[in-house]
């Protein structure tokens, strides 16, 4: 029987730590940490688009910007994907 008493002493306490673990304050730098986070996830795929269109736009003879504006518009779509992932994975 001190087996079952210290397996139920220990579930319970196990209990109230994942109860108080949504409790604690968040700190000034994980604020920093997470938006970070964010925005990295969102600006890379731009800044990779832009520079991926405008080398495929220096391949093609004279002056074109359809494939920059195009990879662009590409980068937002994905980092916006990237960032809505990476919130609905963390509530």
């Amino acid at each position: 029987m001190p087996f079952r008493r210290k397996l139920l002493e220990q579930t319970q306490r196990d209990i109230k730590r994942l109860k108080n673990k949504g409790h604690k304050p968040t700190t000034l730098l994980g604020i920093f940490l997470y938006g970070g986070t964010l925005g990295f996830l969102f600006v890379v795929p731009i800044v990779g688009g832009a520079y991926l269109g405008l080398w495929l736009d220096e391949l093609i003879a004279g002056y074109s910007e359809h494939w920059t504006l195009n990879l662009i518009l590409l980068g937002i779509a994905v980092g916006g994907y990237n960032v809505f992932r990476f919130l609905r994975d963390k509530t």
